[in-house]
């Protein structure tokens, strides 16, 4: 096992001493369960952030702060930095002084707003604001923003003062500004592409930056030379145009910030006065940088952040996919950047500083890059959360507790929600046994993580198995459970957990040998040949097309729908799938009803028109059933369906679904 000490030694921000090089990210919280009405934390929202400075982050950057509410609509409500008045200051400093009882550093982001990027829906009649007149809106491209004056600009401006002032009365350790980063409305002054202005703040690359200059320069004269500010970053904006992005080995030409530029925009952020660049790649054009979703590399910016580095002399912190303890490990020790920004691991297991430093690595949760949990769950209005840690933002609520009588637990199915309703069974001091009818644990999570990008999946199933060798749990594999075995082992509760089976296609030639269920062309990679048809376009069959594409096969997909992905996945995920679906040349057929399998062709009725493709292997990916065979059996006894077999879902489901019901036990 490596020797991390590299990643905590201190570093310096400013006049600011952080403990080691772990920085959580920012990550907004928003529900008035966590938030007061002024834009303060509730106890729910202090014990969320309290958790993260408990696992050992050494710098906690909380969720962005609007500094006026006068012209971002996406911010239109009381809460604004500019505005928060003593209660705020006398609420925040109880929560700073908190997190600093653990040797943590605590900065709160302050934001500009949103500018093209706000959810129009939301408008309320108000103009949408941006750098330009005519710069259209990221959801929806019809709907154009109109130009910020001078006035409004010095309106944020002033708002900045304020707000830092108010932030460093209230004991915050700096602010960070959001941001040149991922498109926000700074972004957008700094891009050639969406400023177009002919006044001080548009033209040459200093007058794009002056937005962000007088903000600096406006905190510094408030809160003094040595109170430290941090700028969110993104280094390379990787956008072919207006909600068009680049994916990772595309050859395109940037329109927005390239990597020759950037290297100015750093060191000018410097020379204004910024001390430190929290920094990632992308905009909302191009999301799936700054939010990478499991198909995106494992360190994903590192070499873009890295590459700034030589022209400044703060320290600059690199976020993307930076949980790989030896990437993070590397990635300090040769110098390539100074911090290790975090976000998403840091929900799945906020342990992960405090695991590394003590030598347990192999306790580590590590983040699959879902999204099914935070981005996807923030931008329905909901609250923040995890899919793999159903009590992250619940820390109280969903304690663990030893339960006041201890039963003998029977777990029926070794998938992720049986293992789950093991774990926390046993947790809670249940005498827990796991029966799996195969020699493998994992259920249908093992084709899941098959794909060659889903090496976090395959992490994911390696830590459940390791749970399940704790105490209190007694596994049976290569057993499938009958009625007499439930007799004999006569348990007091009873977690059926069955999992699910792929639907079937009922059309002429579904039994051929060459038309395979997607568990199987997952989990025999061997039988898929030649040029494939994936019947269904939903995740699995678009995820399973994609990688066969990138991996140089030829793949055509059929949907009964009018469109692709017709499911709920965040827009991280969803927006990169379509771009590689384009990117890789896959046909995509929609509205297609299929007919036959037949005698190596796919045929199919697509507005009154009968098509036909020729096929190697088809692959079908409709969907899967609930399977539950023991659930009569169980009548008499105190039983619950958990996971797939209670209802057909994504990972996040089975999990929640199982921790919840074992937590009631």
């Amino acid at each position: 096992m490596a020797n991390y000490d590299a990643l905590f030694q201190p570093m310096n921000i400013g006049g600011m001493k952080v403990k080691n090089r772990i920085v959580l990210c920012a990550m907004g919280i928003h529900s008035a369960r966590m938030l007061n009405h002024d834009g303060s934390f509730t106890e729910d929202g202090k014990v969320y952030y309290e958790t993260f400075a408990k696992g050992g982050a050494g710098l906690l950057v909380t969720g962005a702060m609007p500094v006026q509410n006068k012209f971002d609509v996406s911010h239109e409500s009381a809460a604004t930095m500019a505005t928060a008045g003593p209660a705020y200051v006398q609420t925040m400093k109880e929560f700073t002084d908190r997190i600093h009882k653990y040797g943590a550093k605590v900065v709160t982001q302050l934001t500009a707003g949103s500018g093209r990027t706000l959810p129009y829906f939301i408008a309320g009649g108000r103009d949408l604001i941006a750098p330009s007149d005519d710069l259209p809106n990221f959801w929806d491209p019809s709907k154009k923003h109109r130009a910020l004056t001078k006035e409004e600009i010095q309106v944020y401006i002033d708002g900045f003062g304020k707000g830092a002032k108010v932030a460093k009365e209230a004991g915050f350790d700096g602010v960070e500004i959001h941001a040149v980063h991922e498109g926000y409305l700074l972004d957008q002054f700094t891009q050639a592409f969406c400023n177009k202005r002919t006044d001080e703040y548009g033209g040459s690359l200093e007058g794009r930056l002056l937005f962000a200059k007088r903000i600096v320069e406006t905190i510094k004269a408030s809160c003094g030379q040595d109170y430290p500010v941090i700028m969110r970053y993104s280094v390379r904006s990787m956008m072919k145009g207006f909600n068009d992005g680049a994916i990772p080995g595309e050859d395109f030409v940037e329109v927005g910030r390239d990597l020759e530029e950037s290297k100015k925009v750093a060191a000018l952020l410097e020379s204004y006065g910024y001390d430190a660049l929290d920094a990632d790649n992308g905009t909302y054009d191009s999301w799936w940088y700054a939010h990478p979703p499991v198909y995106m590399p494992e360190g994903c910016n590192l070499d873009d952040c890295a590459a700034i580095k030589p022209y400044v002399n703060i320290p600059v912190i690199s976020a993307g996919r930076m949980e790989n303890p030896e990437l993070a490990l590397d990635a300090i020790v040769s110098g390539k950047v100074d911090g290790i920004g975090l976000a998403r691991q840091l929900l799945a297991d906020p342990q992960w500083p405090n695991k590394l430093q003590n030598g347990q690595e192999e306790e580590i949760r590590f983040c699959i890059a879902c999204h099914a949990g935070c981005l996807n769950q923030i931008f329905k209005g909901k609250d923040i959360c995890c899919a793999l840690n159903p009590a992250v933002a619940r820390e109280v609520q969903y304690e663990i507790k030893s339960a006041d009588q201890k039963k003998k637990v029977m777990v029926i199915g070794g998938g992720i929600g049986g293992m789950e309703a093991a774990r926390i069974s046993a947790l809670r001091g249940h005498d827990v046994r796991l029966y799996e009818k195969t020699d493998k644990l994992g259920g249908m999570f093992i084709p899941a993580a098959a794909m060659s990008f889903k090496e976090s999946d395959k992490k994911l199933i390696d830590w459940y198995e390791r749970q399940m060798k704790k105490p209190g749990i007694t596994i049976h594999m290569n057993t499938a459970v009958t009625e007499d075995l439930i007799r004999k082992e006569n348990p007091d509760v009873v977690f059926l957990a069955t999992g699910s089976s792929a639907k079937e296609l009922p059309v002429d030639g579904a039994g051929a040998s060459y038309v395979l269920s997607a568990v199987d062309a997952l989990n025999h990679p061997e039988k898929v040949k030649g040029a494939v048809v994936v019947i269904g376009g939903g995740l699995t069959g678009i995820e399973f097309a994609y990688d066969y594409a990138k991996n140089g096969g030829k793949v055509s997909v059929v949907e009964a729908l009018d469109k692709i992905l017709n499911v709920d996945i965040a827009a991280a995920n969803k927006n990169f799938l379509l771009a590689a679906v384009k990117f890789h040349n896959i046909d995509v057929y929609t509205d297609a009803k299929v007919e036959s399998l037949a005698n190596g062709q796919v045929t199919f009725m697509q507005n009154d028109e009968k098509k036909s493709l020729n096929a190697d292997t088809v692959v079908v990916s409709i969907g899967y059933n609930s399977y539950k065979p023991l659930e009569n059996a169980l009548k008499d006894k105190e039983f619950y369906v958990v996971g797939d077999a209670e209802n057909v879902s994504n990972l996040m489901g089975a999990i929640w679904n199982a921790y919840e019901v074992a937590m009631k036990l």
